[in-house]
């Protein structure tokens, strides 16, 4: 049986590998003049193919059965939406609204149920025996918890869908820089992408800090109690 420690990956790498997708994806945005739908379209079809992949591998390479199911959904949710926005005929102004609206709000939700699940559980003392608690403290997966970057994220990326309802896709405004001589219009698809673009500078840097950061070991649940081991050493 496969556990926590003789796992080849775990919750580190998929952070980095998360990181490295939003982080392309963010650059690709910033360095593109064009900010069209297609282009929109495209780059976030490629961040999300690439993150869902991730996250169905996870499901199986890092994590242990009880805790596959947020993996699973966020991954299925994110890779049919990377797959609809990779339709040419979907590469739309409101197309691009509409797939990365309902994906940011469907896996926004369900990565800030992981977490939120996640952080009630490291609250919870098991049982000893019924009705009586273990009196250890409980200890956290590391200085930055999973959990907690998980319920960040979520919440990141919620904001990421509310802001684009907010964009009117068919917002146009010509303006003209007389300093420099440049005229160019500022539209809602601009805007729209834009926000994709910082969404995902944000989410690079996020994980990727929470990659790198040290993590400690917890105490295993199977590991016995101080009252317990002060017990044995008396009896010794």
């Amino acid at each position: 049986m496969t556990t926590a420690e003789s796992r080849t990956f775990d919750v580190r790498h998929v952070q980095l590998a998360r990181a490295a997708f939003a982080a392309i994806a963010a650059l690709m945005i910033t360095f593109s003049p064009d900010h069209s739908a297609g282009v929109g379209a495209a780059v976030f079809s490629g961040f999300a193919i690439a993150t869902a992949f991730v996250h169905l591998l996870a499901a199986w390479l890092v994590y242990p059965a009880g805790r596959r199911w947020g993996s699973l959904a966020l991954g299925v949710v994110t890779i049919v939406a990377g797959m609809a926005s990779g339709l040419f005929p979907l590469r739309t102004v409101t197309g691009y609204f509409v797939i990365v609206i309902a994906w940011a709000i469907l896996s926004g939700i369900l990565e800030l149920v992981v977490g939120w699940r996640g952080l009630k559980a490291r609250t919870e003392r098991r049982e000893i025996v019924p009705g009586v608690a273990d009196a250890r403290p409980v200890v956290p997966a590391g200085p930055r918890s999973e959990s907690r970057d998980a319920v960040v994220v979520g919440a990141v990326t919620i904001l990421l869908g509310i802001a684009l309802l907010f964009v009117q896709p068919a917002y146009s405004l010509t303006y003209r820089l007389d300093e420099a001589g440049v005229t160019g219009t500022l539209t809602g698809i601009t805007i729209g992408v834009g926000l994709f673009g910082g969404y995902a500078a944000i989410v690079a840097v996020y994980l990727g800090i929470a990659g790198f950061s040290p993590r400690a070991v917890a105490v295993p649940a199977e590991a016995p109690a101080p009252a317990e081991q002060a017990d044995r050493k008396d009896s010794l």
